[in-house]
């Protein structure tokens, strides 16, 4: 059998089960590209010519990592397999067939900038404020119509009762009027159109049908509606199609993934046969028992349990500290320790929630001139959000700084151009004096006609920070700043988790000033700009391969370190605050699968923390430790305060008797703060239900510094104003 006996025994039946659909559970780590790269091997060895297989994977680099592979393996004939990611397949039925639908076959294809300026346009057209519906808030609401195969009029007819989506639906259909006129698709539209084409004309379904009689789909836990409907089209002639994915690695919800597609498999393909690797290569078997204890919680999910003949190995150790200062210091004093042992720093990974919490770790690797990298994400002081809030507290603090200036001049957007710009810049270089003076000198330059008000009026806004800056601390002064220009509240109108992620940057920023000025003897802007200068740019570090590596959880899919590190371990945090407040089910299972994806990452030895207190928002808040943490069973953990890094002293006052409650009593703080939303689940205009008054129509939401303020109109109990984490409405559909 030669090749195939290197296979475990699941390994090989995958293999050889060649006719009709067949669902693959492959477990993290259970050598799945393996399995996909032999089977293409067989079938050709079977005597199928390689021109009727397809592999479908999601990325452009799987796509190439498994063509290299079944080069490797198959050799000749290899070549014409049609291995891609969805969009490059449909790119090549589309060149060949859309003249049916009525475009060009040499059609242009629109990247997001591209989208975004036709969007505005129509925006413009149809007299839509893009300051209360975005730009980026539309292309996402037709990009999700698109994932559901839905098409403008469809989108409509659903969304008849609701205004805003009324609008969106209106210039939906625009969007897709201009982009057949211009003979051009996005990338939405690639797999829409490409369904549409197969749905309307047979013909062309049929040979694509015939053309590929065998077809393997990889990561089929993060195909979307009408990924789905491709693959069902394509194999329903011949029903050998091999998805393979683990539903227990669903963690792209928010990108449009339908974790339903792979747990509905065997409804839609009733003759389908399921086979479970379960045997894991890559970790210890506390690590795997770990994931299995945490994983089990979760109710929508095929039932599997990895396992592995690699030895048990270490404990998995959990510290708690006081603050997240402290756990980024000692999680960075464990590396320097395993660096001194010979272990290279590229085998050692810090994962975490959201991007924000990069920022700490940054700031102590720069000072003890460790060398990390950044996966998937920029160095937080590179940030566009940051760079913006820095370049206003720049300008606060010295006006002769131009290119700061000038960044933040039509930022957020006030109308002011290019054009406008040059023209500032002319009288400043004619008079000799600072871009910033030529704004204050707006009346006097007569070639800005009618953009004096609109220089003015930044102009203003630089006078009015300046006042607050000798009036005020340096919180105030950059909440007063993130106010009164919108910025935090244009993003917060996206709706996206792109702008979520940048607010929570900026949240970042702010703790950076806080815990400043909480430490300075006396706080000063130039001081606070001086330090965050000398961090931000330190670039001694060795430009080498061996790095720490930080990335976020969702970014680490797909990849393993012998070492890593888990922080923030803190309902909260880790599941999101947003996830605890929620009531849906299965928002809490999407965050646990990512804690399930975070804990396989590991090889050798994982590392789980927590902090006591941790600053958000410019607020120090006491979070109760993980309820992931709780799932893991006590034999499993190595537990330590992290008061001394290397003495392992159990904390007993965070255990009780009572397994349930291990770590599910707060700490408390001395007085009562509320929490602000990053984002409110709904909006004006949206009905809502109160616990106490019912049903009412929300009339005006007001951003404050610790809260939202919200007026609702109930049906029985008139009109209320209340702060929105006390309210806790809930939007009524």
């Amino acid at each position: 059998m030669g090749i195939y006996d290197t296979l475990n025994e699941q390994q090989q039946e995958a293999v050889f089960c060649t006719e009709g659909p067949l669902l693959l559970l492959a477990g993290a780590g259970s050598g799945k590209t393996r399995v996909l790269t032999h089977r293409i091997a067989y079938l050709m060895d079977q005597g199928v010519n390689p021109y009727h297989i397809m592999a479908i994977t999601f990325t452009n680099k799987a796509a190439k990592e498994m063509r290299e592979r079944v080069d490797d393996l198959v050799g000749f004939g290899a070549e014409h397999i049609w291995v891609s990611t969805f969009h490059s397949t449909c790119v090549r039925i589309l060149r060949r067939h859309i003249d049916k639908l009525g475009y060009g076959n040499s059609f242009t294809i629109y990247d997001a900038d591209d989208q975004k300026s036709l969007i505005k346009q129509i925006c413009k057209q149809y007299k839509i404020d893009t300051k209360m519906m975005p730009e980026r808030k539309i292309i996402n609401e037709i990009s999700s119509a698109k994932d559901e195969f839905m098409t403008p009029s469809e989108y409509e007819t659903r969304h008849q009762y609701d205004f805003k989506k009324k609008k969106i639906a209106q210039i939906y259909k625009e969007y897709q009027k201009q982009l057949k006129a211009n003979n051009a698709l996005d990338f939405d539209d690639l797999i829409f159109k490409t369904v549409e084409l197969f749905q309307f004309h047979p013909e062309v379904l049929d040979y694509y049908q015939e053309r590929f009689r065998y077809i393997m789909v990889d990561e089929y836990q993060d195909t979307n509606t009408i990924q789905f409907q491709l693959v069902s089209m394509l194999a329903r002639k011949y029903q050998n199609l091999c998805v393979v994915g683990d539903d227990d690695q669903s963690i792209y919800k928010f990108r449009g993934a339908n974790v339903k597609n792979i747990l509905n498999f065997e409804n839609v393909f009733p003759e389908a046969v399921t086979i479970k690797l379960e045997q894991n290569y890559r970790s210890t078997k506390n690590i795997l028992n770990a994931a299995n204890e945490v994983i089990k919680h979760n109710k929508g999910r095929k039932t599997k349990k990895l396992w592995t003949e690699n030895e048990e190995g270490d404990l998995i150790e959990f510290h708690q500290y006081g603050t997240e200062y402290e756990e980024a210091r000692k999680i960075i004093h464990e590396i320097e320790d395993l660096s001194k042992e010979g272990y290279d720093y590229k085998n050692m990974a810090i994962l975490y929630r959201t991007n924000a919490q990069s920022r700490v770790f940054e700031e102590s690797f720069m000072i003890k001139n460790i060398p990390y990298r950044i996966v998937g994400g920029t160095n937080f002081y590179q940030r566009k959000e940051v760079k913006d809030i820095l370049s206003y507290l720049k300008v606060v603090d010295n006006g002769l700084d131009d290119l700061a200036v000038r960044r933040i001049i039509n930022v957020p957007r006030r109308g002011i151009g290019a054009a406008t710009i040059e023209k500032i810049n002319v009288y400043a270089v004619e008079h000799n004096i600072s871009f910033l003076d030529a704004c204050f000198s707006a009346d006097s330059i007569d070639t800005l006609g009618n953009a004096k008000k609109k220089i003015n009026g930044f102009a203003d806004l630089i006078r009015e920070f300046r006042r607050k800056m000798q009036e005020g601390s340096l919180e105030e002064l950059f909440k007063y700043i993130t106010d009164e220009t919108g910025y935090i509240a244009n993003l917060k109108a996206e709706e996206t988790e792109e702008a979520e992620g940048r607010i929570e940057n900026i949240n970042e920023l702010l703790n950076k000033v806080v815990t400043y000025e909480q430490e300075a003897e006396e706080a000063s802007l130039s001081e606070l700009l001086e330090e965050i200068a000398l961090v931000a740019d330190i670039d001694n570090l060795e430009d080498s391969d061996n790095r720490v590596v930080l990335m976020t959880l969702h970014s680490a899919k797909g990849l393993e370190f012998p070492y890593v590190f888990i922080c923030g371990m803190e309902d909260g945090i880790f599941p999101s605050y947003m996830t605890v407040m929620s009531e849906d089910d299965d928002d809490m299972e999407e965050e646990r699968r990512l804690c399930y994806v975070g804990i396989t990452r590991a090889k050798k030895k994982l590392y789980l923390s927590a902090a006591k207190r941790r600053m958000m928002q410019g607020r120090t808040q006491f979070n109760k430790v993980s309820r992931f943490i709780d799932e893991i069973p006590e034999q499993l953990l190595q537990l330590d305060t992290g008061v001394n890094f290397k003495e392992k002293r159990p904390d007993k006052a965070l255990f009780s008797s009572n397994r349930s409650n291990r770590f599910r009593k707060p700490y408390q703080a001395k007085s009562f703060t509320s929490t602000k939303m990053d984002t409110l689940p709904y909006d004006v205009g949206d009905m809502v239900k109160h616990i106490k008054f019912g049903k009412g129509k929300v009339l005006e939401i007001v951003s404050g510094g610790r809260d939202y303020e919200v007026t609702v109109d109930f049906e029985k109990a008139g009109v209320k104003k209340m702060f929105a984490s006390f309210a806790k409405l809930k939007k009524v559909e």
